[in-house]
């Protein structure tokens, strides 16, 4: 009820509901930007309420959802025309149908005539396929183009899998990083973290493990070499060329080659050697802390896990960005050597949870909230990098 002045006499005015959900819509408006979720799914869209609610901001109006033939359909049911739009979409198990999603939504704003569309994605999919492998193609680099062809004109992302994505890109990429929530998490939430070691599985992942160990200031150790039925021996061509070749005509190609009866005879090509599984460093009686940025197949990091126990560590916890946790891998963690797998909510995980109590959550929605504020008012990315080291 508002009291208003009429001619010397004061009386009450009750305002409707409807009249404060107008007033509300348009000071929405008056913003210049919305927060949509291009997700059908219930689970994915927890990520986006959390950034909401942190910004101060109603969760778009839009609905999306599978047709009976598996199309997806979205339907945006409120005027974005002249406004910047920040699209937050989580990617669940069922990778295509979140990408599908995205691309209509980002089409469907981009046809309603909205000013700028900016894709929030926590976890970039494909990312892993950065590299061209045999006959295959870098898929991450055909998803870029799509979306840019959809409508994006801006993207935020977190830990790209690996850096050098972001030339994929014909518009601005923003590359943020999880390692100061799961550095204030190791500090706070585990016990004598001074006495502990940080680990990389493997070389490749040395110079992350690194980053952390000097803010930490901590020791470092290398897990070197691979197991002797590693699924990386199809994946790298390890067992091609066939070990001998003989031909008797004229090949075109400087091989080396010797003469047998008249046969030439090409030299045997050995496949590469997979040197045992060693730890370069000392982790006897300390607590390894593993760090990567994607934990999917957790082979790897169990078999990790088993080394370290066996060369005296006494606790063992694995901190990562993504926690996709594909097939068994709760099951897998459960039996395994592993105390805890901390992870952050770029991609929803709720459902491991409750089969592995030994999963652990970090919400890194005030980041991605305060990089939405910085951008749409036109400020600096600069402080969400402070302390972040170039190898990070």
């Amino acid at each position: 009820m508002v009291r208003r002045e009429l001619n010397g006499h004061s009386s009450l005015v009750v305002v409707s509901s409807t009249a404060k959900r107008h007033s509300s819509r348009m000071n929405v408006a008056k913003s210049g930007y919305r927060v949509f979720s291009a997700n059908s799914t219930a689970a994915c869209t927890e990520l986006a309420k959390k950034i909401t609610e942190r910004l101060g901001v109603e969760l778009g109006k839009s609905v999306v959802f599978q047709e009976p033939n598996r199309e997806t359909r979205v339907d945006v049911k409120e005027s974005v025309r002249g406004q910047t739009i920040f699209i937050i979409q989580t990617i669940p198990r069922d990778v295509n149908t979140a990408i599908m999603e995205l691309l209509i939504m980002a089409y469907a704003l981009k046809t309603s005539c909205a000013k700028n569309i900016i894709g929030v994605i926590p976890y970039f999919p494909y990312s892993k396929q950065c590299k061209m492998r045999k006959r295959g193609s870098i898929v991450c680099k055909l998803l870029a183009s799509m979306l840019a062809k959809a409508g994006l004109t801006h993207i935020i992302t977190m830990d790209l899998h690996q850096k050098e994505i972001q030339g994929f890109f014909s518009f601005p990429v923003d590359n943020l990083r999880a390692s100061p929530f799961l550095i204030q998490y190791i500090q706070e939430e585990i016990p004598d973290y001074r006495n502990a070691i940080i680990v990389a599985k493997s070389p490749a992942a040395a110079k992350r493990a690194q980053s952390y160990a000097e803010r930490l200031r901590l020791g470092l150790a290398v897990i070197h070499g691979e197991a002797q039925c590693a699924e990386s021996d199809m994946a790298d061509g390890r067992h091609s060329p066939p070990c001998v070749r003989n031909t008797t005509g004229h090949t075109g190609l400087e091989l080396p080659w010797t003469s047998t009866a008249g046969v030439l005879c090409f030299s045997v090509m050995m496949a590469k050697e997979k040197p045992p599984i060693t730890v370069v460093g000392d982790v006897g009686g300390r607590i390894a802390i593993i760090v990567d940025d994607i934990i999917d197949d957790v082979g790897d990091f169990v078999a990790a896990a088993e080394i370290l126990k066996e060369r005296g560590a006494y606790k063992i916890y694995i901190m990562a960005t993504h926690g996709l946790l594909s097939a068994d891998a709760p099951r897998l963690i459960e039996e395994s050597a592993i105390d805890e797998v901390v992870v952050t909510n770029t991609v929803p995980h709720e459902v491991q949870k409750l089969q592995c109590p030994k999963i652990k959550t970090v919400d890194v929605s005030m980041i991605l909230a305060e990089a939405i504020r910085r951008i749409h008012n036109g400020e600096s990315m600069a402080y969400l990098f402070r302390n972040i080291t170039v190898d990070d």
